[in-house]
């Protein structure tokens, strides 16, 4: 098996609802970690070319920079935790890979040491 894994990073504000707690609003550098895997390698021995991988991330990411994410789709109907905010991006990420390619994983990291994995 083969893997790539990319990162990029956004900035985005929110406030999650822990036990009917609504916390106060705060912002993070999101940082997201794809790996997406692949049994075999394409007639020109990549599992997927790393810049069109990266410009699908960015263009998933890209309209959640700079926003308040309760305010946002789908997270002004979701609880926007990190673990909602890595299955959102992973699961449309997956939805624009090669037929031969698979996530793997994503990750959202929104402070130190704090980061949440979706694995499909």
């Amino acid at each position: 098996m083969f893997e790539l894994t990319l990162e990029t990073e956004f900035c985005a504000a929110h406030a999650i609802v822990i036990a009917e707690q609504r916390e106060p609003v705060h912002g993070h550098n999101w940082r997201v970690t794809a790996t997406v895997a692949a049994d075999s390698l394409d007639d020109d021995g990549l599992v997927c070319d790393f810049h069109v991988l990266q410009r699908q991330l960015q263009a998933i990411t890209g309209p959640l920079n700079n926003t308040d994410l309760n305010a946002t789709a789908p997270f002004n109907a979701l609880n926007p935790t990190a673990e909602h905010v890595a299955r959102h991006i992973g699961t449309q990420l997956q939805s624009k890979l090669p037929p031969h390619v698979r996530l793997a994983a994503l990750s959202v990291t929104e402070a130190p040491d704090c980061r949440a994995t979706y694995r499909p």
